[in-house]
């Protein structure tokens, strides 16, 4: 009977901490006691992983049970500490060497019969025990193709507690687990294309210099444009993700449970369409344990909110601050939780309740009821949008003559041409695209000639710009003269950019 360390550890929000699983199994009173600030479905480990031991052929005799788990000041949650206190408390017993635990990282819940059950927020997990240069991660068998994404890391997928005793002790011999891309699915072809939509050439236009520059598009356009149908297809001319983007973003997604097993790594941009009806909790993230929200899961792809006007102000007005700083942070009692937002936000409502103005003959709304529809986005929401769109009604030649529409792969190269740009010009600045932009970067990336100062200037006069919109004429205006290769925003760039801020004042009139 004796002392014994396991190490584990425990996911806050996206941050990690170690966790050192402590047990002392001593003579005394028999009994089986947890500390160290522990939630209920930590502390009800005690009856899974006693019948779990027993279950799995091994002897847990009736002595006095005492497990630690350390750091005392952060809160554990979560069953995927069972298998670590399972493995300390044999380790306890004399049943395993304390060296064969050294320097590895278990994680794993148990159920009764012994089994090891797949646990949520391993890719973080991994990643964090190799900065802190651990070699080998026990994990549950479920989980071992997740851990295996961290390149240099030693994985071993555990169907049971047995076979984990078998392997620690050297009994029995397990092959580390071993991603490559012949794991990731076959086809990895998005089922939706730009050709699949007929007309809307300046749409397609603006949302090809929106994914460029990674700038926020609002369309505005009557029932049956095609607004939803060209956004659903927006993250199909995005640039293919590097592998350090495919991780974070995984990361996420890992957190939250929702990786497939047989092909974990996200290798395509998040699309995430949020109904109106959203909550800011879901949309921001938090709860009582803080957790991701949608802006999140939308991090480097797209976040879609369909007929804007229907969501509530509260909801809309959350998404300024995440769209000015690029993440977010939910402060609690317990400390503070990070979570990354850089995303490209797409909105797309009607121009009135029935959807038909301006067109006076169809429309039957009021002016009131049109400004009280609209009125729901506010001017500081409406600044963040860099590119505002009109998408008007298709007509029925277009339909019928189907003419050959430009493919998504068409449209991507010049995206990626124009990143690549993006990414010389701003390597070492911490800045990836246009859209970063600010204070003096913007007046030594985007400046101007005479002429387009001047064009400016009339422009900030006549259409009432704040400094924010101005800014955000500059940044787009640059990305425009990117996708142009040019080194300089000309004017013909200059007067694109302005056509795109001047859109909203059409029917917000501000």
């Amino acid at each position: 009977m004796g002392f014994s360390t396991v190490l584990s550890a425990a996911v806050f929000g996206l941050k990690v901490e170690l966790v050192n699983v402590e047990a002392d199994v001593s003579n005394g009173l028999p009994m089986f006691h947890m500390v160290g600030y522990l939630s209920s479905e930590v502390k009800e480990a005690t009856d899974r992983v006693r019948t779990a031991i027993h279950n799995s052929g091994m002897e847990f005799p009736a002595k006095k049970t005492i497990i630690n788990l350390a750091p005392a000041t952060i809160k554990k949650r979560g069953a995927a500490f069972d298998l670590p206190i399972a493995v300390a408390i044999l380790t306890a017993l004399g049943q395993l060497e304390q060296a064969s635990v050294e320097n590895i990282m278990i994680l794993g819940e148990l159920s009764l019969d012994g089994n090891v059950k797949s646990v949520t927020g391993v890719l973080p997990v991994v990643l964090e025990a190799k900065k802190r240069g651990i070699k080998t991660c026990v994990l549950p068998k479920a989980n071992a193709l997740e851990g295996a994404l961290v390149e240099g890391m030693k994985v071993i997928g555990v169907e049971n507690l047995e076979e984990t005793v078998l392997f620690l002790t050297g009994e029995a011999k397990i092959n580390a687990t071993l991603y490559s891309s012949k794991d990731r699915g076959e086809n990895l072809e998005p089922p939706l294309d730009y050709s699949d939509v007929y007309g809307q050439a300046a749409v397609k236009r603006a949302t090809e210099i929106a994914v460029a520059g990674n700038h926020n598009l609002l369309l505005i356009g009557p029932p049956g444009s095609a607004k939803s149908m060209i956004a659903k297809r927006i993250p199909t001319i995005f640039p293919e993700m590097t592998r350090e983007e495919s991780i974070e973003i995984t990361k996420i997604y890992s957190v939250l449970g929702m990786l497939e097993e047989t092909d974990p790594l996200i290798c395509t941009r998040p699309f995430r369409s949020v109904h109106h009806t959203a909550t800011k909790t879901s949309l921001v993230g938090g709860g009582r344990i803080p957790r991701p929200g949608e802006i999140s899961l939308a991090h480097s792809g797209v976040l879609f909110l369909d007929e804007l006007p229907e969501f509530s102000r509260e909801v809309l007005e959350v998404l300024r601050q995440p769209l000015e700083e690029h993440q977010i942070r939910i402060a609690r009692a317990q400390g503070t939780y990070q979570f990354p937002a850089n995303f490209m936000l797409v909105g797309a409502l009607n121009p009135c309740p029935c959807g038909c103005y301006p067109d006076l003959n169809k429309c039957r709304c009021t002016e009131r009821e049109i400004q009280q529809y609209i009125g729901k986005l506010s001017q500081p929401f409406l600044d963040r949008m860099d590119i505002c769109v009109e998408a008007p009604r298709v007509e029925y030649q277009v339909l019928k003559e189907k003419r050959r529409e430009e493919k998504s792969e068409e449209i991507r190269k010049r995206v990626s041409k124009a990143r690549k740009i993006q990414q010389i010009r701003y390597q070492s600045t911490g800045i990836l695209t246009n859209a970063e932009l600010e204070g003096k970067q913007l007046e030594k990336y985007c400046r101007l000639g005479k002429k387009e100062e001047q064009m400016m200037r009339q422009a900030f006069s006549r259409l009432g710009l704040t400094a924010r919109t101005y800014y955000k004429i500059l940044k787009v205006g640059r990305t425009i003269a990117d996708l142009d290769e040019s080194e300089n925003i000309e004017l013909r760039h200059l007067q694109e950019a302005i056509g795109y801020r001047a859109m909203d004042k059409k029917y917000w009139g501000k």
